[in-house]
């Protein structure tokens, strides 16, 4: 594509107010600027496929204590697939497929720090990159395996076991041998999390989480707990943690602000009498593991033995309301806009 082909203006999705707890779509604004053009070392990404992920609440909470918020008036810090259209990075060629750190954006000019990977569109489609083969697959992957470290014939419990990131770590704890069950917060997830991605049972956590529920769930007590929710859904599946059992902390999609602290069951007593070890999983932690994981996942994939479901929207303008939604529960599989 020549320059003289390019639009005129980039359309951008911005902070425009910083939120105090879930997102929502007035704390964006659209602002569209003149297209940019690389300068050395530099190269132009058009973006194909954005991701829409709940660890974006974070990113734009002034609290984050893990990453940077994004700058009030910045483009809405996002991950992305798109192909490489002006480069005067002589490792980038024109035509190349990227996925990386590229915004809620139409394009980006980019350099290499911004790239996790290169995309190689026989492996799969492009939008795939943005998830399973992106930083949800790889979050299931590495969490999972690092952290709970599940050996075959223990049972894995799963919170939000439908979603982008819940319904690979089912798949996978399964493919280890595990007894699998899984939570979500609708009967036609429940039966998508056995029928779909292969867990043993699951249920509606929003029909009760009693403690008889939970033992019918899971008979043999929980060895791995991925939490990606935290809340009154953790405070309800801790007593029934196993002797050394491990909780993997990969979301608090359930907590609506941290400040103040909510207040909730002690679990000091439990952590010490089982001897359970309780970690938190920051995908920023472990960039370099890309490439290997992903190879992981295509070879999965390419078997056939796991499966990934894509919720896509169309058009930059639904992005804010997609992170919203996400937040409510709307989305079947791993939300993504399309431009």
């Amino acid at each position: 594509m020549t320059a003289a082909l390019h639009p005129l203006t980039n359309r951008r999705i911005v902070l425009a107010v910083r939120p105090s707890g879930v997102p929502q779509p007035e704390h964006f604004r659209r602002d569209d600027q003149p297209l940019g053009e690389p300068g050395e070392g530099e190269f132009l990404v058009r973006n194909l496929y954005l991701s829409v992920d709940p660890a974006q609440r974070g990113w734009v909470n002034a609290s984050a204590n893990y990453a940077d918020p994004v700058p009030l008036g910045a483009v809405m810090r996002a991950l992305a697939v798109g192909i490489v259209e002006r480069s005067r990075d002589p490792r980038m060629s024109v035509g190349q497929h990227v996925y990386g750190w590229f915004g809620w954006q139409d394009y980006c000019v980019a350099t290499e720090k911004l790239v996790i990977a290169r995309v190689d569109p026989a492996l799969g489609p492009l939008s795939a990159a943005v998830g399973i083969f992106g930083i949800t697959g790889v979050t299931a992957y590495l969490a999972l395996t690092e952290i709970g470290r599940p050996q075959g014939g223990e049972t894995v419990l799963v919170s939000t076991a439908a979603g982008a990131v819940g319904s690979v770590v089912g798949q996978i704890a399964r493919r280890l041998g595990c007894q699998v069950a899984g939570l979500t917060g609708a009967d036609d997830k429940v039966e998508q999390c056995v029928a779909e991605f292969g867990y043993h049972a699951a249920l509606n956590y929003r029909r009760g989480l009693e403690r008889e529920r939970l033992q019918a769930l899971c008979p043999r007590g929980i060895d791995v707990f991925f939490d990606n929710t935290s809340g009154a859904i953790a405070d309800a599946v801790w007593p029934h943690m196993n002797m050394r059992g491990r909780i993997i902390q990969c979301g608090t999609a359930a907590i609506a602000a941290w400040d103040p602290p909510p207040q909730a069951p002690r679990r000091e007593r439990e952590v010490l009498t089982k001897r359970l070890r309780h970690e938190g999983f920051i995908i920023f932690d472990h960039l370099a593991r890309f490439p290997q994981v992903i190879a992981q996942l295509c070879a999965w994939n390419r078997e056939g033995t796991i499966r990934y479901r894509e919720d896509i929207e169309e058009g930059l303008d639904r992005a804010p309301a997609a992170l919203a939604e996400i937040y409510r529960g709307e989305n079947r599989g791993k939300k993504l806009i399309r431009l």
